[in-house]
Order: C-alpha cells, then structure tokens, then sequence
C-alpha cells in the first residue's frame, strides 16, 4: 500500500478539551493514572492503556461515559471539535477532506463489560467528495468501494433504523453463492449504488454526504444504544446499574480489507473454555472486525495469519503477552492487519467457564502475574462441579446411539452437552420451556439479539458465525453449550424444518450438542460430570498454603 504522504498539521486550540472528552495516541493524550473506566469505559481506558505500553494502536477521542446522561442537544459538534482537531494531527489526515480525508470508526464502551450489546460504526467520513482522495491514498479500489458499501449499510441498519435484510438480500442478489471477499471492485461499486439507491426509498431521504453529519449521527446512535432492548435485558440479567452510562470511541480507521496481507481477527490470550494457555483466536483475510463478530459470518483459526504472515503473529503474541501481565489477566481483543501492519483495536478481561477460571487464576499464581491472595478472591470457593467437564456417556433408551453417529460438526465456543426439542425463534424457547421441556436454539447467525432466548436455551446452533462472535462471547458466560459455523445447517422458517447433511428435523424434535468436540447428534444422551482431579488438587494445595501461611482458610 503507497506511503500516506505527509500534509502539514492542523493547529490545535490552546484550550482545554471540554470535561469527559478525551484523547488516546496524540500528542497531549490523556493519562491512565489520572482516570478510570468510570470515566472513560474500559474500551477507551484499556486503548489507553495499551497506547502507553508502546503497542499499535490507532489514535483516537473519546467522549466519556458523562455525555451518556446528557441530553442529545447538548452533544453537538462543537462538543469533539478540538478532540477531534487533535486526532487529524495524530493521523496526518483530515475528517471530510476531498485530499487525504480521515475516515473513523465509532464504537461504545461501558465501564463494565457488555459484548455485543451496543453499536459500532465503520468507515465514517466517507462520502462522495472523500472518496477519490481515499482513492489515491490507497491505490486500491475494491478497498473503496468495500468499505463505502459497508457505511452505506450499517449506518442505514444503526442511524436510520432499516432493515438490515433490504442490504443482506442485495448482497446474495448480486453475489449468489459466491463470498462477499470474492466480489471486484466493479461489483462492489454497483452494490454500493444498490444500497444508496434503497437508502433512499426505504429511509426517505438520501444518504448523508457531510461527514460531520455522519459523525453526529453515528455518536448519537451508539448513545442510544444504551437503551436498546438487547442492551437493558443484558443489564437486567447481570444486575448492572443503568446509570453508569457508556462512553462512545472515535478512532482512526485501519483496514484489514486491504488487500495482500490484510484482514481482521478476534482472540484470547488463554483458551476460554479449557484455560489452557494458548492462544484461542478466530481470523479472516480481507475483512473487517464486525465480519468475526457480527456472528453473520463464519470465520477460521489463526492459521491463515501464521502461515500468511508469520511475523505479524510472533509480534501479536508478544503484544497480547505484555498486555495479559500488564492488566493481570486473560484478555480478549481485537486486531486487524492491515497490509502487513499490525493494530490493537481493544482488549478487556475474557468471559470464560468455570473451569477455564480455575486454571487460569492457577497459572497466572504460578507465572507471578498474581498472589495467591489475589487468585483466591478473584475465584471465592471452589467446588469439584467447578473443576469438571460434562460429557456423553451413552445414547439414552429408544433413541439414535447419538454417541456413535455424529449428523454434523461444527466450531465449539463453549464446552459441555446439551440436549433438547429443536427452537427457531425466541417464541418457541419461551413456550416450550414454560411447559417444562429443554430446548436448543437452532439459528442461522450467532447474533446477540437472541440473547433472551439463549438465556432460556440449553444451548445455540448456528450455520454461520464464528467462536469469537459476540454471541458465542455471551452464551460461554451463561454456561451455554454453543456450536456456530455449522455448514451441515439448512434451515427452513417457513416449514419450521431444519436439515443436518441428508437429514431432516422439525422443530420440536429433539437433537444433542456436544461441545467438547464440536459434533451434533440426533436423539436424547446419557451423560456424566467428570472431575478434573489435577486442577482441584492444585487448588486445595493453594488454600492449604494460605491457610499454613494465617492468610486464610483453605476452599
């Protein structure tokens, strides 16, 4: 990718940022020290974080979580103005320029953990004006008219409130059973047309070309989703306070959409069903983040970077590496690639089972990363149940040997088994288990607006998505078993039927997912805990030391 040339900067205001606007990766960037995420969101806190270890990471603003209880009219422009004056000179770009224009992306960030569950915008600040001097900066037209077609549809489905299937269904229109990354640029450029065309006739009005209308109207959306339905259920469910609020991040755009070595990936420092210590981390070349975990796409491990390029690997582990032992625990993040480069995009604390739990607090003990009074409290007691597995024994009586005859396979993001009558909708969870009967949701995306059915489920079955998705994030915190990418998976809403390879189902027939190897059966099993008699024993060691040592008594 050609060299960004270097335009002169901008002045920035001697002034003050206004209260509860921040900056990351400039000049003047705020301090960890001096804040929080109470502040800040942990997304932000922990970009500032990493920006202050020295690692790659995109500069940008943030308006903290204080603007999320103002009214909307009080959030206007001039409110990131000089945050955003900062950030053009951090980047050597300009927002809305026709030259070397700045695009960004906006993305929320609570001071607690809610994968999923808000908004994000990409590739803000592109536009008609914008687009031939995004052109010349890269040299790559696909990438243009890829993340063009991007805005258009996400900021139709975010801001304008439309369908999102209007966009998806012009998209299989155009492409047919081909992969989107497969389309050129001459296809790309029409689909984007496509989409402006039916921005129009479905919203009523055209697609806005003033960036800064965009920016608005992108920071307002991810504002409001804090109120969104999928959002106050998630809080209902952990018993999180509404009123902290959500700060809203403004970075400079990378693009693993890039071509050559370029893509974007999702990863663990520890696996997070097992926490054995390796990575556990999800990649797709030439795609953007939302691609891994929207949940609308199925993604792959991390062989395709290692083989790809190696060195961009090496340096993610040991980045990932720094960043575990500097915040002192399992990490999830977020990466892209671009054209060989690499970037940190986020990091926050990983959800994980039980077990995984259990090990990781042990090996961060024994690697020094935590005292044993520290593992102990982050833990609380620990039971045998927590330092087990369960698994199949045996087909149950008069069904399918569902142990021997696997109907399909697919990615396992969450461990165990799980078995019960076949769901397509949140409806039909909610009648069933009103009736006493185990369900399984069966849906072709990992997609978090199904997080109140997955709360009812035994567990999720996707034909799409990958292990990273947000959704697969929520349900291994549920404890729910969670198989996605299943190739094998038609599913007919129409009929209420769905097809495993050559067979057929109808809903409310029963099927099993087992979650340790990835496999889906027919019928009902047997099944049985089994202990992890080493991880419990290494456990008790721990609380018996401490007890020797009067810190405490053994679990």
């Amino acid at each position: 990718m050609p060299a960004t040339p270097v335009i002169p900067p901008v002045p920035v205001p001697a002034s003050p940022l206004p209260p509860e606007v921040y900056t990351f990766g400039t000049a003047d960037a705020s301090r960890a020290d001096t804040l929080g995420p109470a502040q800040l969101g942990f997304k932000a806190w922990n970009l500032l974080r990493m920006a202050e270890l020295g690692l790659p990471v995109p500069p940008g603003l943030v308006l903290g979580t204080a603007w999320c209880q103002a009214a909307a009219a009080a959030r206007t422009p001039a409110v990131w103005r000089e945050a955003l004056a900062r950030l053009e000179q951090a980047s050597g770009l300009r927002f809305g320029d026709a030259r070397q224009p700045l695009l960004v992306s906006v993305r929320s960030g609570a001071p607690v953990s809610m994968p999923g569950m808000m908004q994000t915008l990409l590739d803000i600040g592109l536009c008609e004006t914008t687009l031939p001097g995004f052109l010349r900066q890269t040299g790559h037209p696909r990438l243009v008219w890829d993340a063009y077609r991007r805005l258009v549809a996400t900021y139709g489905e975010t801001v304008a409130r439309l369908d999102g299937e209007l966009f998806e269904a012009e998209l299989r229109t155009l492409a047919g059973h081909r992969d989107e990354r497969d389309l050129d640029f001459s296809e790309l450029r029409t689909l984007t047309r496509r989409y402006l065309a039916l921005y129009r006739e479905h919203a009523g009005q055209p697609f806005p070309q003033d960036p800064q209308v965009q920016l608005a109207g992108a920071i307002e959306a991810v504002f409001a989703s804090w109120q969104s339905p999928q959002a106050q259920a998630y809080r209902a469910m952990h018993g999180i306070d509404a009123t902290v609020g959500t700060a809203v991040t403004v970075q400079q755009m990378v693009f693993g959409n890039a071509g050559g070595v370029s893509g974007a990936g999702v990863g663990f420092t520890r696996d997070p069903t097992s926490g054995e210590p390796v990575p556990w981390v999800d990649f797709l070349l030439h795609a953007q983040g939302e691609d891994v975990v929207s949940g609308r796409r199925r993604a792959h491990g991390h062989q395709g970077l290692a083989e790809r390029a190696p060195a961009v690997w090496q340096q993610l582990l040991a980045a990932t590496r720094r960043v575990e032992a500097a915040l002192g625990d399992m990490q999830d993040f977020e990466f892209t690639v671009q054209d060989g480069r690499l970037y940190l995009l986020q990091t926050r604390t990983g959800k994980r089972s039980a077990r995984a739990a259990v090990r990781i607090a042990l090996d961060l003990v024994e690697e020094g990363v935590l005292s044993a009074a520290q593992a102990a409290a982050r833990l609380g007691p620990v039971d045998a149940a927590a330092c087990g597995w369960t698994r199949i024994v045996a087909a149950m009586p008069g069904a399918t040997n569902a142990a021997a005859e696997p109907l399909a396979r697919a990615a396992s993001a969450q461990a165990g088994v799980a078995s019960g009558e076949i769901a397509l909708d949140e409806a039909r969870v909610r009648e069933r288990r009103a009736a006493g009967v185990p369900v399984l949701l069966l849906r072709r995306d990992a997609e978090t607006r199904d997080l109140a059915a997955l709360e009812l489920a035994g567990g999720l079955l996707t034909s799409r998505g990958a292990r990273t998705a947000h959704a697969a994030v929520v349900a291994r915190q549920l404890g729910k078993v969670c198989l996605v990418g299943c190739e094998a998976l038609q599913i007919d809403e129409a009929t209420r039927t769905v097809c495993l390879g050559e067979r057929s189902f109808r809903e409310g027939e029963v099927l099993t997912l087992d979650g340790n190897d990835g496999a889906v059966y027919a019928g009902d099993v047997r099944t049985e805990t089994v202990t992890d008699a080493d991880l419990l024993a290494r456990w008790r060691r721990l609380g018996a030391a401490r007890t020797a040592a009067g810190i405490g008594p053994s679990a």
